[in-house]
């Protein structure tokens, strides 16, 4: 319902189906008035020949007889006509009134006294057929009329019975085909619609699965020389240049860092031998605070290059099946010595295996920024409490804590590089670094204060799919 091609072929059979409509409009005008046409014609030339017989029969005994019978075979001539269940001619009157409005001549169904009123009851007398209802019959009559030179006035009526009848099997006809013309015509539009649009699908799926994984792949391409193939060989030269500026990108970065790192390793190394030796105290002091800042430069370096190459959507991902939780108690057996050393509490909250498309080595790492950022920037005492749960589509992973939380002063810059609060000893990077990270699986963090207290910092991670998920265990609650 909510695909193009239905769209498509909504539209479609809609203004197929109103421009035919409009069509069989003046089509069905033309014909009636075409028949009308007709009509008019013959009640024009028999009231003009029974005006004429009326006119040269002496008016004596055998004038009723003449003229009835002349106007019984003038109805007579009226092709097609159908007849009432009796044998009684009643689609076509004769009436002759007279210069004072009484009846003096009547041929037709019934005694003519309806008809005679219903003519009477006009206002004024047309010279040209119109139309006339008459109380008893379900149809009305077209009239013709003639005026005689002793002031009778001649009237010949023929029903419209006959010409609706023909107007309504058309319209009839009409509809059963138009109904037929429309839905067929639009299956063939949905189908070859959803055909067309099908093959802009595989495209987009083809260029979806590129960007999450692999750059070297290309869209399908179509034989057809149409704006669909176009489109394809548009998108492959576009990726062509992509994966160009990525492998730009990658020897740029990892030439940098081989040439920043080298000589901080040579002189590190230096600096150790150094150290080895027979050194004084005051002597060695300055030395290992040297080592110690090449570390933190060594590692400034690999953050910001890494953080580059997520922020540019250049990160190369190793994606493979990854029990989130379990990767998650493996941090934090690995990050609680320090935790409790430093007097700060860890608890997990965790409905049991959450498994995810990621790459191992990212998600550790990202998991890694998060608990630095809580042992470094929390007070002793303090808690952390690591929530893991899982939606429709998603598995959400929230880490809070009751410390001080976020600095006022980054507001909403938390997730840019280098921005960081007044006493924080840190690059700045490693928000960032998690969110790019996040972003390039496809998923989604926020951050924020909690309002008793503390920060909250919440990752939306997409789970695999197609995967068979094991049924949640209860929640079980680890205490550091």
């Amino acid at each position: 319902m909510y695909s193009a091609a239905w769209r498509i072929s909504l539209w479609a059979t809609l203004a197929f189906a109103i421009g035919t409509m409009f069509v069989f409009a003046m089509l069905h005008r033309f014909v009636a008035n075409d028949i009308q046409r007709r009509s008019d014609a013959w009640l024009s030339g028999e009231v003009a020949v029974l005006a004429d017989v009326a006119g040269r029969t002496p008016k004596d005994r055998l004038y009723g007889r003449v003229v009835g019978e002349v106007a019984e075979l003038a109805s007579r001539e009226v092709p097609d006509k159908l007849r009432s269940n009796s044998n009684e001619n009643d689609s076509v009157f004769f009436l002759q009134a007279g210069d004072d409005g009484t009846l003096k001549l009547w041929v037709g169904a019934g005694d003519g006294v309806p008809n005679l009123a219903a003519i009477r009851a006009r206002k004024f007398i047309s010279d040209v057929p119109y139309d006339l209802n008459v109380k008893g019959f379900n149809h009305p009559f077209r009239i013709a009329s003639v005026r005689l030179d002793d002031g009778s006035h001649i009237y010949l009526g023929l029903s419209e019975r006959d010409e609706l009848r023909v107007l309504r099997n058309l319209r009839y006809r009409f509809f059963c085909l138009w109904l037929l013309i429309v839905l067929f015509g639009s299956v063939i539009v949905f189908f070859v619609t959803r055909r067309m649009l099908g093959y802009v699908r595989e495209i987009t799926e083809a260029a979806s699965r590129i960007g999450q994984s692999d750059l070297s792949s290309r869209v399908p391409i179509s034989k057809r020389n149409d704006e669909v193939g176009h489109l394809a060989l548009t998108l492959n030269r576009m990726l062509d240049r992509i994966e160009s500026s990525m492998h730009q990108l990658h020897t740029i970065t990892e030439a940098l860092a081989h040439d920043l790192r080298s000589p901080l390793t040579a002189i590190r190394g230096k600096l150790e031998i150094v150290l080895a030796g027979d050194l004084k105290m005051e002597q060695s002091e300055p030395i290992v605070s040297a080592i110690d800042e090449l570390d933190r430069l060594t590692e400034f370096l690999n953050a910001s290059l890494d953080v580059a190459e997520a922020k540019a959507d250049a990160l190369r991902l190793s994606l493979s099946e990854v029990d989130l939780d379990r990767t998650i108690r493996a941090m934090i057996d690995l990050y609680e010595p320090c935790m409790s050393e430093k007097g700060l509490r860890m608890n997990l909250h965790s409905a049991g295996p959450v498994f995810i498309a990621a790459d191992a080595a990212l998600l550790h790492r990202v998991i890694a920024n998060l608990l630095d950022n809580e042992l470094n920037h929390l007070p002793a005492s303090c808690t952390v409490s690591i929530k893991l749960g899982t939606s429709e589509d998603a598995a959400m992973l929230i880490v809070e804590d009751d410390g001080p939380g976020f600095a006022s002063e980054i507001g909403l810059h938390m997730f840019e590089q280098r921005v960081k609060g007044r006493d924080s000893k840190g690059h700045g990077l490693g928000l960032t670094f998690v969110e790019a990270v996040v972003r390039a699986h496809g998923g989604s963090v926020t951050a924020s204060n909690r309002s008793e207290g503390g920060a909250l910092l919440s990752i939306s991670w997409p789970r695999e799919t197609g995967e068979e998920i094991e049924a949640p265990h209860s929640p079980t609650h680890l205490n550091r």
